[in-house]
């Protein structure tokens, strides 16, 4: 025997442990194991009985033979669930399988049925149930009275415990688990490491107003109850391959696989009320505007804000539950939420521009981008697009922790308010837009004194009141629906004041004019208007005509009016007779509402 075979001393395996179940019994056993009679039993679950005596004995104190049947690989049962959406009840499943251990949460309504369908869920994740013992393998569940008791939920994000609920990891809490009715993309995967995200992604968005704003849209999805923020949206605007996308993946990586995790507006109202409702308290990325349906995009902005989906009916014709969510969407395009909808032919209602309100991602220093920390635009773009797909996953729920463990409302509220007073506005609407704007700045800055972004103090503050002022500048002061009302009076006058008026003053009617809108009078310092009401109402369409009215009024458009004050119009002899009471709008003052409203982009 050579000096290397005298050194391998080959030490026998441990024997299986030996069991003794009560029969008749089920039994899960996650290791192999030795029955009384020394047999060795694989892993799995069991039923342990007796095989049926000879028909010819009919001795009953003569021992039957033992029955070990398997029924499939370890499956145990661990916990009760309740599910406080609806109360529905559940088993929590731990499956062990080539691949690891999974959990799996299974509805006891599928023992209402043949339960093929949860079988087949439990042979996607690994588990292998014997072909002839699946009845039985069902009735090994149903018997299961696990003790312990969880909650779950089919909704993501924060729960009514306090704890923040996502598909594979619950925050805050060991006792409530997220609950799916099928399988999934994990929405929420994670891939790298937090620090090198702040290194190789968050460090490259510093100076760049529309990344680190994207970045706090999506921090801000978990603040929006906490300081009571309304959700809505923000829609980054400018030129193909201008970086718009780009925002969008950092945004998505804050919370997972930007691959996975980003959506596009190419789907139907009631695919967009699923995505968003899988992603609630967190960001919907919506890429390409231009895809959306031009005639429900309105509709689509406004269920998003609003966070509550239709609702249907059951094949019993029952209501079934409603999707809800709460969250900020990221999205984007080359034209804004109104002119897309403008493409149906349909007007674009301000409050749906006011609840996906426009950002310039487009005609910045380099294109979307103001910093490009060195490097060549395109070498940027690359950088951070291979950075975010090896990295991700982190920040959200890093975040969210601090969120739990600091727990303090009513010093939360304090700093939102502190950081409101920065964003000016003149008028509510506004002020829904300075709200989001605030949040989202109030998110990123609490990222960085947590020390989760590398970017300094009151940096995303002042990124944000940039923004928010651009934003102030394009559509100046006042009232949204105002400012629609006079743009749409003021463009149907450049296209149609030489078509469908003519000059009041003229002793005999215009024969050219077809579908007369009016007519114009000549003044020293321009033409006024004469609108007879059904071209004012076709001009500011969508509006009625006591609306279209207050807002001629209170931007001083209405020229003249007859001395009873009760009227809005004037009354005019016609060229060819006879008289009509005509709206006189002076067109100067339809383009004087708004102003610089620019707001200083330092903190």
């Amino acid at each position: 025997m050579t000096a290397i075979e005298k050194t391998l001393v080959l030490v026998p395996a441990p024997a299986p442990p030996t069991i003794t179940p009560d029969r008749p019994c089920f039994a899960v056993y996650t290791h192999w194991v030795t029955n009384e009679t020394g047999r060795k039993l694989r892993p799995g679950v069991y039923w342990h009985g007796f095989r049926r005596a000879a028909a010819d004995d009919d001795n009953e104190e003569t021992a039957r033979p033992i029955a070990d049947d398997w029924l499939s690989t370890p499956v145990t049962v661990i916990a009760r669930t309740i599910n406080s959406d609806d109360g529905s009840e559940g088993r929590l499943l731990r499956l062990q399988t080539d691949s690891g251990a999974k959990e799996w949460i299974i509805p006891m309504e599928v023992f209402g049925g043949s339960g093929e369908d949860a079988r087949r869920q439990l042979f996607g994740m690994g588990a292998i149930i014997a072909p002839r013992k699946r009845g039985q393998f069902m009735e090994y569940l149903l018997e299961q009275r696990p003790e312990h008791v969880i909650t779950t939920t089919a909704r993501p994000g924060w729960h009514t415990s306090g704890a923040f609920v996502l598909p594979h990891r619950t925050l805050g809490s060991d006792t409530v688990r997220y609950q799916s009715g099928s399988r999934s993309l994990n929405l929420y995967g994670t891939s790298g490491t937090l620090e090198q995200w702040k290194i190789e992604v968050a460090a490259k968005c510093f100076g760049n107003p529309v990344l680190t704003l994207a970045i706090g849209c999506a921090l801000a999805g978990p603040l929006l109850s906490l300081v009571g923020v309304v959700g809505g949206g923000v829609h980054l605007v400018g030129d193909s391959s201008s970086g718009k996308s780009l925002a969008q993946l950092i945004g998505s990586s804050v919370w997972g696989d930007p691959g996975v995790f980003a959506a596009s507006w190419d789907m139907t109202k009631g695919g967009l009320e699923i995505e968003a409702a899988s992603r609630n308290d967190t960001v919907l990325p919506l890429d390409e505007i231009k895809r959306a349906d031009p005639k429900r995009v309105q509709e689509m902005a406004y269920a998003l804000a609003n966070g509550q989906g239709k609702g249907t009916m059951t094949r019993e014709r029952e209501g079934r539950a409603k999707l809800t969510w709460r969250l900020l969407a990221l999205s984007s395009g080359e034209r804004s939420l109104s002119e897309h909808a403008a493409m149906s032919g349909n007007a674009a209602h301000a409050g749906a521009e006011l609840r996906m309100v426009d950002v310039n991602a487009g005609t910045r220093t380099h294109r979307a981008f103001d910093q490009l920390h060195g490097l060549e635009g395109a070498d940027f773009h690359r950088l951070l697009t291979v950075a975010v797909t090896r990295q991700h996953g982190h920040l959200g729920p890093a975040f969210v922790e601090h969120l739990i463990t600091d727990n303090n409302r009513d010093g939360l509220l304090q700093d939102f308010a502190q950081v409101r007073a920065q964003f000016v506005e003149d008028n509510a609407q506004a002020g829904r837009v300075a709200d989001r704007f605030a949040v989202i700045a109030l998110a990123s800055e609490m990222a960085i004194a947590y020390g989760l972004l590398p970017w300094v103090a009151g940096s995303a503050l002042a990124d944000c009141r940039r923004l928010y002022g651009e934003w102030l500048s394009r559509v100046g002061s006042g009232n949204a629906e105002d400012r629609q009302i006079l743009a749409g009076i003021a463009d149907f006058i450049d296209k149609h004041g030489s078509s469908r008026f003519s000059d009041v003053d003229d002793s005999a009617p215009d024969s050219k004019v077809f579908n007369r809108a009016g007519y114009w009078e000549v003044k020293p310092d321009g033409r006024l208007y004469l609108f007879n009401k059904s071209a004012l109402v076709e001009a500011a369409h969508g509006y009625g005509l006591s609306r279209i009215v207050k807002a001629l009024e209170g931007a001083g458009a209405l020229a003249k009016r007859d001395t009873d004050r009760k009227r809005y119009t004037k009354k005019y002899r016609l060229p060819g007779g006879g008289s009509a009471g005509l709206y006189v709008l002076d067109p100067e003052r339809l383009d004087s509402e708004g102003g610089d409203h620019d707001q200083s982009s330092g903190a």
